[in-house]
């Protein structure tokens, strides 16, 4: 074993060529002071300062704009056995953990990715080992690595490791009869070598008490479809207890690995419809069951605990390059002509094909590192560090193992696997790994959230008001606050239960589940910007869960599908979720929406679009509200004539829309039910009531 001294002089002959940044930048959800990593937690990046690669930070920095993103956390990749011991000037494994050390990080995560004959369906990122040096990869890539993780001296460092991206996910789909399939899968299905590979290096790795494994999952424009969707779930577990590995060994999964898959499509929904004919039918979604990465990865974890995983099992997503910003991100949903404008006009991945992998263009940075964001994900990560090439445009000879494969020229005209389309690469690029300041830029230039002009906004955003309860169970607590102000723009709210980070909103609305009956919680808020300025805390506010017991509890989601403010009908999303233990009786539940008709006529038209429920189970009718408060003097109600929502479970989306009989115009800009955002979020001015009694929501 190397000395840390020698290492740590190493670092520094290393770092003394960089432009070195302040280091030691933590998630956006980090705390001051890092609690030990010695006891095992179940979530690795709850209260995590996560370690900063000082060589992708000083990469990052020298371009143009670049600063705004360079002190985000990482994966560092371990993709050849030169890697470990640090090839040409790249550090090796045990100089980015000393580095860590250095840092005060208490989080380090890395990629485990030389597979033997690894990824046989994409030549970019063929390996050094061949299909049946399985032996070589155990004893001389595997078991180096675990020495250096297994140092007592890295014993206080969370380790998340990703174990071998895109390996598993092609046997299930490119190993034979399918197209696009290739010979070299068909070989490591055959020969077990992927699946005793992943195996060893989970028992192997996961010995270690203070790793944290996480298995590659492909991406929803993978595995999303049922012919693969369950298959894929087998084969984790298959491989999951090979060669000596348990479930327990598995930490979680990762979705979207070095993709572009779009982290959430806005406007549009796979149970959608279009002139009768189902989203599922475009060309785009292709019969997919899923059309985003968030709703894929939150399914994939329900279908790996019903394959026999832990039930607090995680998931991270890769959204380093999925935000697709810029000026070509749609802003509502596709013109309802076909089936397939509807999906092409509004969705936010805005590749030729969901198969398309190698070097995007027009991609952009996705939301910033964050802890637990949504149900079931442990965090988003960045597991590709921007900037780094995805592959090859052109042969070039190299010692890396590297291979030149077409997806990656913008010239070539595709394969079955992306339905025989255009590439859609950026032209140009180097090896896989390497920099890529073209495609840096392209990121940048189109990262949603935005980063706030060319990286230099340093100002915090004003700190939340209003922090109010607006609903509770006796497991769950919903919070709504005012909305912050910014130079540049808020782009996130950080919820804290007792100091400590459970959850992220883009809205300003968060419901906190998985509490205890008959317990008191604190709460407060901060607010983030693109750039990462984070805000003061809001004043805080408790509250104490309901006693247990079983009543039914329900809460109202929104959604704008109304672009503009000012025409002659009030359109809106909606749906009812039931957050408690017993089953509800529909028809005792309204929902009341709060506006104003301002002037024209003094009665109302109402229609339902789509429900899940169906349009024939609603009742709508405008009522005037006697309401003297601000934006309140009509509302909407919307009741159910029969039916049950059982615990757990949610009516749907219901599509309303409503217009004063004169088709005269609204001004919906100050009512007082009314928000901008265009994904579902809980709705704390939207009451919801139940026999009479308001049960959700604040009544104006």
């Amino acid at each position: 074993m190397r000395p840390r001294s020698s290492t740590r002089l190493g670092i520094r002959r290393k770092l003394a060529a960089l432009s070195v940044l302040a280091l030691g930048a933590a998630l956006a959800v980090a705390v001051p002071a890092p609690a030990s990593a010695a006891a095992r937690v179940d979530n690795p990046y709850t209260g995590a300062k996560a370690y900063v690669n000082p060589q992708w930070s000083a990469k990052a920095a020298a371009e143009p704009g670049g600063s705004a993103i360079a002190d985000e956390p990482s994966f560092v990749w371990m993709d050849r056995i030169a890697a470990i011991e640090g090839a040409g000037d790249a550090m090796s494994l045990r100089e980015h953990l000393d580095a860590a050390l250095d840092q005060g990080a208490n989080l380090f995560q890395v990629v485990i990715y030389d597979l033997p004959g690894r990824d046989c369906a994409a030549l970019a990122s063929n390996g050094e080992l061949g299909p049946t040096e399985l032996d070589r990869y155990k004893t001389e890539y595997i078991n180096p690595i675990a020495d250096i993780l297994d140092d007592p001296a890295y014993a206080d460092l969370r380790i998340v490791t990703i174990i071998e991206p895109d390996s598993l996910p092609n046997l299930v789909t490119n190993a034979g009869g399918t197209a696009g399939s290739t010979t070299q899968c068909a070989t490591m299905k055959a020969n077990g070598n992927y699946e005793k590979g992943v195996g060893y290096a989970l028992h192997t790795l996961g010995a270690i008490p203070n790793v944290y494994n996480y298995v590659d999952a492909g991406h929803h424009g993978w595995l999303g479809w049922d012919t693969n969707f369950v298959p894929a779930a087998q084969e984790f577990k298959k491989a999951a207890t090979t060669e000596g590995a348990t479930v327990a060994d598995v930490q979680g999964f990762i979705v979207n690995t070095a993709n572009y898959s779009a982290l959430k499509e806005p406007y549009f929904k796979v149970t959608d419809s279009v002139n009768g004919t189902t989203v599922r039918q475009s060309k785009w979604v292709d019969w997919n069951f899923y059309v985003d990465e968030l709703s894929f990865a939150q399914a994939l974890r329900t279908e790996m605990v019903d394959q026999g995983f832990a039930s607090n099992i995680g998931m991270l997503i890769d959204t380093a390059r999925n935000g697709w910003g810029g000026s070509a991100r749609p802003t509502a949903a596709g013109p309802l002509t076909s089936v397939d404008d509807y999906v092409n006009g509004g969705r936010i991945d805005r590749r030729i094909h969901a198969g398309n992998w190698c070097n995007q263009k027009g991609a952009g940075i996705g939301e910033r590192p964050t802890t637990a964001p949504e149900s079931g994900i442990d965090a988003y990560v960045w597991a590709k560090p921007p900037g780094e090439s995805d592959g090859n445009s052109q042969p070039i000879a190299n010692d890396e193992g590297k291979g030149f494969d077409q997806m990656c020229d913008p010239t070539y005209t595709g394969n079955g696997r992306n339905g025989n389309n255009l590439t859609g690469a950026l032209p140009d690029s180097p090896l896989a790994g390497h920099w890529f300041s073209a495609q840096f830029q392209e990121l940048l230039h189109n990262a949603y959230p935005p980063l706030g002009g060319s990286g230099g906004d340093t100002q915090a955003p004003t700190a939340p008001t209003g922090l109010t309860v607006t609903g509770k169970t006796s497991g769950s607590v919903s919070l709504s606050w005012t909305a912050s102000t910014d130079n540049t723009g808020v782009t996130a709210y950080d919820v804290y239960r007792a100091g400590v980070q459970v959850g992220s909103s883009a809205t300003n609305s968060f419901t906190d589940t998985g509490l205890t009956a008959s317990t008191s919680y604190s709460y407060t808020v901060k607010a983030r910007d693109a750039a990462g300025n984070v805000s003061a805390a809001s004043s805080a506010v408790s509250a104490t869960t309901s006693e247990g017991g079983g009543t039914g509890t329900l809460k109202v989601q929104y959604k704008n599908t109304d672009s503009s403010a000012t025409d002659n009908q009030i359109r809106m999303g909606l749906q009812l979720v039931n957050t408690g233990t017993t089953s509800v009786n529909l028809s005792t539940v309204k929902v009341r929406y709060w506006f104003t008709p301002e002037a024209g006529a003094s009665t109302f038209s109402t229609a339902c679009d789509y429900a899940v429920l169906g349009c024939g189970t609603l009742t709508q009718k405008v009522t005037t509200s006697g309401s003297s408060a601000a934006g309140a003097s009509h509302y909407l109600e919307v009741g159910f004539g029969s039916g049950t929502l059982a615990a757990g479970a949610s009516t749907g989306e219901m599509q309303l829309r409503f217009n004063k009989t004169d088709w005269s115009n609204f001004n919906e800009a100050d009512d007082y039910s009314r928000s901008t955002n265009t994904a579902y979020a809980d709705a704390s001015k939207v009451g919801v009531y139940v026999g009479g009694t308001l049960s959700w929501g604040t009544a104006p």
